[in-house]
């Protein structure tokens, strides 16, 4: 009878999860600054960028994505209520009303405990705005690693769900930035810039993917992504998903802190800076 019992409860298990609803995810590539090549959508329905957020949704099951750049009629109290991620490709002060950034903010994320996900240029969005700043960790401060720099980036933390797929270490050509109101006592750095096997042009520490508890919400923002071959890298993809679940509670994922860190690889930085002057 007990052996029955469980059958049963297995099979019912197996069908609500066969059944569950995908996560809801609202993505915004509206640009009041300068208008990334991966967010121009070139009288097509969606840009390179949406696309393959759009699709990743699709084949995973994970989530489903509606794409904005009017975030006056999308980016409201009354519609993000339907969404559980938000995802920012964005430049410049955004005409967000002031009620719903508060909403945002104070409500969506740090008390009903949803996801918020940066990529590249999400750092350059309401960079004068501090409750924004405050919330994404760090503000452009301008990218001395143009979009066709080769650079070396060296993950951090292997096993949090967001930096595991690129393994201990990566290559590759995208632009870099750096930051500004950057808070290394508030985030974990799971990626940043390998000054010694990267041309050097700042002797400082440049983290590239970091996340962050924000009340009961979660942050992450992830510095690449300005090309538009990025958009298309498996791996690239792997790791947005990767925050994403763990957003969503699907997979474990440490966010302490790492000022540690932070600091050891700004005195590193300035070695290697040294070292190469040699």
């Amino acid at each position: 009878m007990i052996r029955l019992f469980c059958c049963f409860s297995l099979v019912a298990s197996m069908a609500m999860l066969a059944v569950a609803e995908p996560a809801r995810l609202l993505m915004v590539t509206q640009s009041a600054g300068y208008r990334h090549g991966p967010v121009k959508r070139e009288k097509m329905p969606l840009s390179p960028a949406e696309r393959a957020i759009t699709e990743l949704g699709v084949s995973t099951g994970l989530f489903r994505a509606d794409c904005t750049q009017d975030v006056a009629a999308d980016f409201t109290k009354e519609k993000l209520q339907h969404y559980d991620l938000v995802l920012f490709y964005t430049t410049g002060d955004l005409p967000i009303a002031e009620e719903d950034l508060d909403y945002f903010f104070n409500d969506w994320l740090k008390q009903k405990g949803h996801g918020f996900i940066g990529t590249h240029s999400a750092a350059d969005t309401f960079h004068n705005y501090k409750p924004y700043w405050d919330m994404i960790g760090g503000t452009f401060n301008g990218h001395p690693w143009g979009a066709g720099s080769t650079v070396t980036i060296k993950v951090h933390d292997q096993e949090h769900p967001a930096s595991k797929p690129w393994g201990e270490e990566v290559t590759l050509k995208d632009e870099i930035y750096c930051f500004k109101n950057w808070q290394p006592e508030k985030v974990r750095v799971l990626m940043s810039l390998n000054m010694a096997k990267t041309e050097l042009k700042e002797p400082y520490h440049v983290p590239v993917l970091w996340v962050k508890e924000y009340g009961d919400g979660k942050a992450m923002h992830m510095s690449l992504g300005h090309r538009e071959d990025v958009w298309t890298n498996e791996t690239y993809l792997a790791s947005l998903l990767g925050g994403m679940k763990w957003m969503l509670g699907q997979e474990p994922g440490d966010a302490t802190p790492n000022p540690e860190l932070s600091a050891a690889q700004e005195l590193k930085a300035k070695a290697d800076t040294e070292a190469a002057k040699k």
